[in-house]
């Protein structure tokens, strides 16, 4: 590894222009900026983090998102591995700093020595002070992890012309269990219009959903460091789970040329840190079934009922997005759920199945007679993903029935449709006229400020009702 003269403390570069100066001011943003993103309650920590770098006032509220499921985990996470991309200097391979200490106006952190060490002898790491001297992108992230983690020590690492098998390596030599958190680094596509922009980055979010460790500088300026996460990612089976997707024009700019952000995290199975090619192979997990039993225990619990304890999962412990519909004599006596995973699944869908039961103000709540006619329908959310229209008519032609949910929202108003709706309401046109109508809306309006979303969803339902008690 080449090296250049140690420095004492890489000090604060970009304070003042991409976040407050003042620490009590950095202090107040930090915390409106969590305030903002609060709902995450995660049980499991994340493993691994992707989040954006610029400016807080354009994409603060989106890595806020990530950051937000780290709250729960002072004291746990010991180490940050944090790699982003080289904007400044041109670099081969990854580059340390050099220095003893990151300083932020909060404070300064401990480069870990002792993980640098471990990293010397791989031909694609270098010091470079240059590199990260004037560099933003790692930057920006230290006071969002000193607001949520606390005290930790840090593995700063700007990512030049890298492989995603060399940057692999890298985060395999340092990987650890649940004390050491990945943070990558990047923002998605550069001066691109509104739609365009939304457009590319979903596909990118794709891609990065998908574990496909290809992405190009272009639509991601992070690409090699994030390549080398998602390598890595799909060797050790982990989860991503899609936290927020927006860009500049959503949050400070105008729409003419915008900037795009994600946040994702990832996640490893509780009882597998070894590698899928291992041959160690597991009894699949029927998952309708686990999440039909949390659903039904839930309700039975609120009722006093006897009710067999619902089993454990490793999938339960990442952020999922459910809806739990309840029947009574085959008919509707409850509908309520998440269109975004921001908790356990777990949780969620025992929170969803107590709501439908209790709090669906359509109907009056649950009783213990109309638990023995009840049954209990699970959908598990896919992410969903922005539809780009010019008009009403393209949007039908874009439904796929039986297929598609839809998501529409405009101004303060949002509705959405399960795939199952398309049962009673089977052509498009019906299908987003009736959505309209839940919305309050005319179904002849249509509006540049309508936004759609569609997704997809894994559904499953009991065979019938539990019966006398």
């Amino acid at each position: 590894m080449v090296r250049t003269p140690e420095l004492a403390t890489r000090p604060a570069a970009v304070a003042g222009t991409f976040y407050p100066a003042d620490a009590a001011a950095l202090r107040r943003d930090m915390a409106a900026l969590m305030s903002g993103a609060a709902g995450a309650t995660d049980t499991q920590p994340p493993k691994a983090l992707i989040a954006p770098h610029a400016g807080y006032v354009y994409s603060g509220p989106i890595a806020a998102r990530a950051y937000a499921h780290l709250a729960p985990l002072a004291g746990r996470v010991q180490r940050v591995v944090l790699l982003g991309p080289a904007h400044r200097v041109a670099l081969r391979g990854l580059a340390l700093p050099g220095a003893a200490r990151f300083a932020t106006p909060l404070g300064e952190i401990e480069v870990d020595a002792a993980a640098v060490a471990r990293l010397r002898g791989l031909p694609q790491v270098s010091e470079s002070a240059r590199a990260h001297a004037a560099e933003h992108a790692l930057e920006v992230h230290l006071p969002f992890l000193q607001a949520t983690l606390g005290a930790f020590t840090l593995v700063p690492l700007v990512v030049g012309d890298a492989t995603a098998a060399e940057v692999a390596e890298v985060l395999d030599t340092l990987w650890g269990g649940d004390e050491t958190l990945i943070v990558v680094s990047t923002d998605l596509s550069h001066y691109l219009p509104y739609r365009e922009a939304q457009q590319a980055d979903r596909a990118t979010v794709d891609a990065m959903l998908a574990l496909d460790p290809a992405l190009h500088p272009t639509q991601a300026c992070g690409a090699m460091a994030v390549n080398g996460l998602l390598l890595t990612a799909r060797r050790r089976a982990l989860t991503p789970v899609l936290l927020d997707l927006r860009n500049s024009g959503d949050t400070a700019g105008d729409r003419g040329r915008v900037v795009g952000y994600a946040s994702l995290a990832l996640y490893q199975a509780k009882a597998s840190r070894t590698l899928i090619d291992d041959t160690t192979q597991q009894t699949p997990v029927d998952r309708g079934a686990v999440l039909l039993a949390h659903a039904r225990e839930a309700i039975a619990r609120v009722l006093r009922v006897p009710v067999a304890v619902a089993p454990d999962a490793d999938f339960l412990s990442p952020p999922g997005a459910t809806f739990v519909t309840l029947k009574t004599d085959g008919e509707l006596r409850g509908c309520i759920g998440s269109l975004e995973a921001r908790r356990p699944l777990r949780d969620d869908v025992r929170h969803n199945a107590e709501a439908a039961a209790f709090q669906d103000t359509r109907f009056a709540p649950l009783t213990r007679a109309d638990y023995t006619r009840l049954t209990v329908e699970v959908s598990l959310l896919a992410p969903s993903s922005p539809l780009i229209v010019a008009d009403e008519a393209a949007l039908h032609a874009t439904l796929r029935p039986g297929i598609d949910g839809l998501t529409l929202a405009y101004r303060q108003q949002r509705a959405t449709f399960l795939p199952q709706v398309w049962g009673s309401l089977c052509s498009p046109s019906e299908f987003v006229a009736g959505l309209k109508r839940k919305m309050g809306l005319a179904t002849g309006f249509w509006s540049d400020e309508l936004r759609i979303w569609r997704y997809t969803v894994d559904k499953w339902a009991e065979p019938g009702p539990v019966g006398a008690l």
